[in-house]
């Protein structure tokens, strides 16, 4: 499948968990149903229920297991969607998966977003950077720059060592 495509699909169940109990839900999961069902009304009603088993098994785990329901959530979302765009055509293909981005922009969460391609997250002065990360990881040794002048910060300086 497309990277793209995938990217879509990542995003689509990214939305559906941060979605799920807020204002926002209902119009997603009518849209999203939609969507899914591509037209077919047996089809829109089944998503329909499975949206509301996602938002029940939201809104029910315990508190130890919100991440763990969250990730399964999301995983199932980004299959099912993905899923969709299988069965198409690659004509049909290229609609639907703009129609789907379009949905999609609608419910993104502010200050949140689903990046496809390189990401640069950097930490400094003791902070903390996280990201979530599906793909390859390149870690690279940070650069120390230092301000103050000495042997111990320059090795081409030739100041003289102290006895």
């Amino acid at each position: 499948m497309d990277e793209l495509l995938m990217v879509l699909a990542a995003a689509g169940g990214t939305v559906v968990v941060q979605a799920a109990g807020t204002d926002a839900w209902p119009g997603l999961q009518l849209s999203l149903a939609r969507w899914i069902g591509q037209g077919i009304e047996q089809s829109e009603q089944a998503a329909l229920e499975r949206l509301d088993q996602t938002a029940s098994a939201l809104e029910t785990a315990e508190t130890e297991e919100v991440e763990q329901v969250r990730t399964r959530q999301q995983a199932i979302w980004q299959a099912r969607i993905e899923f969709v765009f299988e069965s198409l055509s690659d004509t049909e293909r290229a609609q639907v998966a703009e129609d789907l981005r379009d949905l999609l922009t609608q419910y993104i969460a502010p200050g949140r977003g689903v990046v496809g391609g390189d990401v640069s997250i950097i930490a400094d002065q003791g902070s903390i950077a996280v990201g979530v990360v599906n793909g390859d990881v390149n870690l690279g040794r940070p650069v120390i720059r230092h301000t103050s002048p000495g042997p111990e910060n320059d090795p081409d300086d030739d100041w003289p060592e102290e006895s």
